[in-house]
């Protein structure tokens, strides 16, 4: 994948650890997986895009 190997990928890993925390991780991944599958959504001609507020 974009010719990332292992070590790489384990440096990319530690640089967003210490810059976000590890407690912020999951909500991380959880953004980035709605924004790749709201872009998935668009690209395929779909005109409906789910946008929830945040829940506190």
């Amino acid at each position: 994948m974009f010719g990332f190997g292992m070590p790489e990928m384990i440096i990319i890993l530690v640089i967003v650890m210490v810059v976000f925390g590890a407690g912020r991780l999951p909500e991380i991944g959880g953004a980035v997986g709605k924004s790749i599958r709201n872009f998935k959504k668009a690209s395929e001609g779909k005109d409906e895009i789910e946008i929830k507020p945040k829940e506190s």
